[in-house]
């Protein structure tokens, strides 16, 4: 069966992810993650897609992005893939591919969860392990949200500008909401939408997306259908 097209939506911010094959580490030292951010600067720019959060992490990597039609998102990936490749097998001495098949990406609603999928994204090296204190993790967005670095490589999305109106509001907020933190539910459906490539909204914003595109944008309910009764 071939597989279904990657669902992309000009103007909708999605969720990428993309992991090491087999688990493997795909940046192992700090020339690895400043070399690969500064390509994902010049991919971005050249095919149109706007970065709002990132977090690059030893064996994968997260994007919250928004692109600016339907291929740029696939062009920027390719891009990355025929420089960082090459790049990470010259200088680790191997072969073959680095990236453990397609990345995966979700469509979100962003009135829901732009901000939850933001703050999934920036705590990830915390839930992993990595950090005990998230201003210590030098490769992901949350400094720039926090104002504690300006990062040329973010534009700033509407829903993170609602947070107040002024950049010190909106720092605070974004801290606060960080420090707050994702209950178990938020956690198990950013995960499981964007594992799966399914679209993370509301029943309506799903049905809005799924007229807009002519597709099936989440997965068929198993089970038989319930039976009518039928008055005699």
């Amino acid at each position: 069966m071939a597989r279904l097209a990657r669902l992309v939506i000009p103007h909708q911010q999605h969720h990428v992810i993309q992991r090491g094959n087999a688990g493997a580490m795909v940046f192992i030292d700090a020339e690895d993650y400043a070399a690969f951010l500064d390509w994902l600067k010049q991919a971005a720019s050249l095919f149109d897609v706007a970065i709002h959060a990132y977090a690059l992490l030893p064996d994968h990597l997260h994007l919250l992005l928004t692109p600016g039609d339907e291929t740029g998102l696939g062009k920027m990936m390719q891009w990355l893939g025929r420089h960082y490749v090459p790049y990470f097998n010259r200088k680790y001495q191997r072969t073959g591919t680095l990236w453990q098949g397609r990345y995966r990406a979700t469509v979100i609603e962003s009135a829901v969860y732009f901000i939850p999928c933001s703050i999934y994204i920036e705590s990830n090296p915390q839930r992993a392990g990595l950090v005990t204190d998230l201003l210590d993790y030098t490769w992901s967005s949350y400094r720039h949200h926090i104002g504690l670095h300006i990062d040329p490589l973010i534009t700033d999305h509407s829903t993170y500008w609602a947070l107040g109106n002024t950049p010190f509001q909106r720092e605070a907020a974004y801290r606060e909401n960080m420090e707050h933190g994702l209950s178990g539910q938020q956690i198990m459906e950013i995960t499981q939408a964007t594992s799966k490539a399914w679209m993370l909204g509301s029943s309506r914003f799903k049905i809005e997306m799924s007229k807009l595109t002519e597709r099936r944008v989440e997965p068929i309910k198993r089970g038989r259908p319930r039976k009518i009764a039928v008055n005699s």
